[in-house]
């Protein structure tokens, strides 16, 4: 095993375990939440799975990116929730319910809408393409819906136990994810600058603004929903989507590393965003 190999592995063990912290803190019952709020799941599905891949395929048309890259937003726009901004969700006033409800939801239906997403920009672009959903199921299942059932477990048969290791096992996480990241990031920095003539950075940004304004106009009524729904679908979980991508295109590694730049580039974007609805959490009216 290389050390990229290595590097990128840690990554997505990091995210495993940010998922996990994630159970620790919710209830059996939160994964259910969309279930019963069944408008609000067409609408997250419509925001998440339908017009951000068909943003990704725009933006790659227009701005006529490297292949790398236009893998990388179409990837990106067909992956669940990232870990990460559980967290975040909630500090910016978000409901916590939706956000473990939408986790599951995004990866459930991904196992769906990821391949047929992936087929259509695959022949609408002339890319030789074709991920199955027991594949794609397989990526779910490990990544997100077996770390969240553990953490849930942990949370429902030992709450006190739960309590107690969740803030250290998510700093562990936290940690562990920073320090595999770096070095991807700085081995990447070449390739990915090489690009940077081409819109790159621009692409990423747009897809991030994109994604917010797309989630928080399909979020409905409720503030906390839109909340959850704009830093959704602005920003994905990077290790589906590297996972996604090294299955359909194994010689296009500088995809993997647009990918985990999107990861950094889409937290800096959200942050006035995360700002503002905090504030407005915080109102009176609010």
């Amino acid at each position: 095993m290389t050390l990229a190999h290595l590097l990128v592995l840690t990554i997505k063990v990091s995210l495993l375990v940010l998922v996990f912290t994630i159970g620790l803190s919710a209830r059996r019952e939160d994964t259910l939440y969309l279930s019963r709020h069944r408008m609000l799941l067409l609408r997250s599905i419509l925001a998440m799975n339908v017009v951000m891949v068909a943003v990704a395929a725009t933006i790659a048309a227009l701005f006529d990116l490297p292949r790398p890259v236009s893998i990388a937003l179409v990837v990106l726009a067909i992956s669940p929730v990232p870990p990460i901004l559980a967290k975040k969700q909630r500090g910016a006033g978000g409901s916590s319910s939706y956000t473990i409800g939408l986790l599951v939801a995004a990866s459930l239906v991904a196992i769906v809408l990821a391949p047929l997403a992936v087929k259509i920009v695959g022949l609408a672009f002339g890319y030789d393409t074709g991920i199955s959903p027991l594949e794609i199921g397989f990526i779910e299942l490990t990544s997100v819906l077996a770390p969240l059932a553990a953490g849930i477990a942990v949370r429902h048969y030992a709450p006190a136990f739960a309590d107690r290791i969740a803030r250290p096992v998510s700093l562990a996480g936290t940690v562990l994810l920073v320090a595999a990241s770096l070095p991807v990031l700085f081995i990447a920095w070449p390739v990915v600058w090489s690009m940077m003539g081409n819109g790159v950075a621009v692409a990423l940004v747009a897809f991030t603004l994109i994604g917010l304004f797309v989630g928080h106009q399909l979020g409905g009524p409720e503030p906390r929903d839109r909340t959850v729904l704009a830093l959704a679908a602005g920003t994905r979980h990077p290790g589906i989507a590297m996972a996604i991508a090294s299955t359909n295109f194994p010689d296009e590694r500088a995809a993997l590393a647009v990918v985990l730049y999107h990861l950094v580039i889409g937290t800096v974007v959200s942050l006035p965003y995360i700002k503002w609805r905090r504030s407005a959490a915080a109102a009176p009216d609010e």
